[in-house]
């Protein structure tokens, strides 16, 4: 059960965000019930437990216990101004849009200035919501102190969670995901080409493929606090790095070896979707296909000794087996493609059983062996560094700052729904405001913020229906308690996965609340709804009319950066192909993973369902999968750069050299396109070089310079491939080497 829960919420970082919020909040609500403190007390500590607990975001405890400690002066002296501005109306709305302004200005100083500009926000609001007065404000002050204080008792005590605990609990997420990946490779392999249930078994490839990405990503971010040393770090990044790419390529290399013409080349799943055929495959490859079943089977009781463990044989020499195809001995009698899948998967077990997954310890049984040694010797040889390049001129930005446009874009948008608020109800108009600041939360561009505003308000519209049947259902106030701090829970554990979802949570918490104060009426949530939609109108208007970010020109820029993250890894590959000293391909190839994962988040308005615009539907998603598979051969080429013994010298290649620098050019060329900054001669270069020297022999050459030669070779043939596509559906042409 523990290991399920990892895999739906790695390094059950969603799990510990809703249990700490709600025991922050239920430790602040009952120390203030003892107190006896009045019901305006009660709220103002609940929701500043709340907001004190999920704000602070920095990976260091003692970055976490400063921020709270600065952050008790700031709530004070917020709630203070609230309380005493609260009879003067139009003056309290005049500070509010100004702190509002002021609060996300700040952004810009970082993760700190962004939690107090936070807390400014959430308790000039409480001051608000509850109509403090400054006669109340001893006790209020009391109820902020508890909650603080609870805040960091949950948080250093009650429920501690060091960073290294994190970062364990998600490379143990890693493995288990490693561990569902494989299990589609089997059920793909098991069932062949023709199975019924084959194109569902892709998805599901996909999809866990997918996941693994992202726990990759989650890992990498907190490297920085988790690991003990950067030296521990680097060697972490390395390794996860190697065990994702080579699953990756087994992957790809199944896919084509079962279904040739469809001509698979990455696992992406933004491209159309290849629906698999019925089609034979090769005798020798379904004979084949048993063993690749059973060493599939091996690696994955590699990841998690004890499960699956093969029978009838040592664990070390079944172990061991995969690594015999180094050399290509023991290769099966099967086409090319599928002695590739083999190969491949003696790639993973290097991986996997000489630098096993971290968190999953060396396995002893497969220690000593000769494979072993010699995958050793090669995977510690010495490696070259990457290759100095200038970059290509940046388009000028504009003047402004994000946060500065961004500041200006929710003040004035603020101040319409506190007009637009006051209008529709004098007592309700805050919820207004609090829609228009939620909306603008890590959103760049006016697509982004109509997204997450049709996103919440059908959260909103969901959770009155849902909070009106629980209410005619709970018979008593302790069922009311309950549901309000289930939905406090659900609020926090879902906010990652779905702002829908998140929404609803929040709206069946404020309907139990209403419950236990007896002022539930449909009327009251009426309003509820129309406040939330004014919000999203008056977020909407500013994000038009004030210094708009057009979702075309945020996604153009977001393009430009990944598809520049493409250029500087290729060329620091080559270098290191080359044998030059340098620096670190996979912190290049994960800077490239960032980018494209901002560009992603940024289409998300172009590629919705509810899209009316299919024909740019189509075409975001076609760039979005052939970024993609560009990004998986480009990190493919980085690792395969780290792992081939630099005597081998293969980018020093004359004719290797040319080709990689036309795919620079062409690389270049779009960039320059994009940034709207090309010359007249806009046309990509499509050359023959790779395609012809994937089809020499290497007669003369050992196997294992061969492979490594023909690997290259082929991730840099789908990568100069997804780069010309790319071009077409951007409509730049692409021609011939003359």
């Amino acid at each position: 059960m523990y290991d399920r829960f990892l895999v739906s919420d790695p390094g059950l970082i969603r799990m510990e965000s809703a249990l700490s919020t709600v025991c922050a909040a239920g430790l602040t609500l009952g120390i203030l019930a003892t107190l006896d403190a009045p019901a305006t007390a009660l709220v103002a500590g609940a929701l500043t437990a709340m907001v004190s607990t999920v704000a602070v975001t920095e990976p260091r405890p003692r970055d976490q216990a400063l921020t709270l400690a600065l952050g008790v002066p700031d709530a004070l002296a917020v709630l203070a101004a609230g309380s005493a501005l609260a009879p003067y109306r139009v003056v309290a709305d005049v500070v509010f849009v100004l702190l509002i302004f002021t609060a996300v200005y700040l952004r810009r100083m970082g993760p700190r200035a962004t939690t107090l500009g936070i807390f400014a926000f959430q308790l000039f609001f409480v001051s608000q919501f509850i109509e403090a007065r400054v006669e109340q404000l001893p006790e209020l002050f009391q109820a902020v102190l508890v909650a603080f204080g609870s805040s960091v008792l949950v948080r250093f005590a009650i429920l501690r969670s060091p960073p290294g605990r994190t970062l364990d609990r998600l490379l143990r997420a890693f493995g288990l995901r490693l561990v569902l990946v494989l299990d589609a490779l089997i059920e793909v392999a098991a069932g062949g080409p023709q199975a019924q249930s084959a194109e569902r078994a892709v998805g599901g490839l996909r999809r866990h493929a997918d996941h693994l990405h992202t726990v990759a990503l989650m890992i990498q971010s907190r490297l920085g606090a988790g690991a003990p040393d950067m030296r521990t770090a680097i060697a972490l990044q390395r390794r996860l790095a190697e065990a994702e790419t080579a699953v990756e390529r087994l992957a790809v290399l199944e896919l084509r070896a079962l279904w040739p013409s469809a001509d698979v080349d990455t696992l992406s799943r933004n491209l159309t979707a290849v629906r698999p055929t019925g089609s034979a495959i090769d005798v020798r490859d379904a004979a084949a296909l048993p063993e690749l079943v059973s060493e599939l089977h091996t690696l994955r009781a590699a990841i998690r000794p004890g499960l699956m463990r093969p029978t009838g044989t040592g664990h070390a020499e079944v172990c061991n087996r995969p690594l015999g195809h180094r050399g290509d001995q023991q290769l099966p009698d099967a086409s090319p493609a599928m002695q590739d899948v083999f190969r491949s998967a003696r790639d993973l077990a290097t991986v996997l059983l000489v630098s096993p997954v971290p968190g999953h310890g060396e396995n002893p049984a497969v220690q000593d062996t000769s494979e072993v040694a010699r995958s050793h010797g090669e995977l510690k040889s010495p490696v070259s560094g990457l290759a100095a390049k200038d970059p290509i001129a940046k388009q000028r930005g504009p003047r402004l700052r994000p946060t500065t446009r961004t500041a200006l874009q929710v003040a004035t948008g603020s101040a319409l729904a506190v007009i637009g608020g006051e209008l529709l109800s004098p007592q309700r108009w805050y919820w207004a405001v609090f829609t228009c600041w939620v909306v603008f939360i890590s959103t760049a561009s006016t697509g982004e913020i109509l997204i997450r505003g049709y996103r919440r308000l059908i959260g909103t519209v969901a959770g009155v229906v849902a909070g009106l049947a629980l209410a005619a259902l709970i018979g008593a106030p302790w069922q009311a308690f309950a549901l309000a701090g289930l939905s406090v829970f659900g609020m926090y554990y879902t906010i990652a996965v779905s702002y829908t979802l998140m929404s609803f949570f929040v709206t069946t918490m404020i309907c139990m609340l209403y419950t236990l104060l007896h002022t539930l009426t449909p009327e009251v949530l009426v309003v509820r709804i129309a406040e939330t939609g004014m919000g999203i109108v008056c977020g909407l208007t500013a994000a038009l009319f004030v210094l708009p970010v057009r979702t075309r020109d945020r996604t153009k820029q977001l393009l430009r950066g990944v598809l520049e993250e493409l250029r500087t890894v290729l060329s620091q590959s080559l270098a290191q192909l080359s044998g030059q000293p340098g620096g670190d391909l996979l912190a290049a190839a994960r800077a490239l993973d960032s980018a494209l994962d901002s560009l992603r988040l940024s289409v998300q308005p172009l590629i919705t369902q509810i899209s009316p615009l299919r024909s740019r539907r189509r075409t975001a998603l076609r760039v979005l999968g052939l970024l993609e598979t560009a990004a998986f051969h480009t990190r493919s080429l980085a690792v395969t750069a780290e792992l081939v013994p630099s005597a081998l010298r293969i980018g020093a290649d004359p004719g290797l050299a040319n080709e990689v620098c036309r795919i620079d050019r062409n690389l270049e060329t779009l960039i320059s396109q994009i940034a709207g900054q090309g010359e007249d001669d806009n046309t990509l270069v499509r050359g023959a070089g790779i395609p012809t020297r994937l089809g020499a022999d290497g007669a003369g050459s050992r196997a294992e310079d061969t492979n490594a030669m023909r690997r290259v070779l082929r991730h840099l043939q789908r990568l100069d491939k997804s780069i010309q596509e790319l071009a077409q559906t951007l409509d730049l042409p692409v021609r011939d080497d003359s």
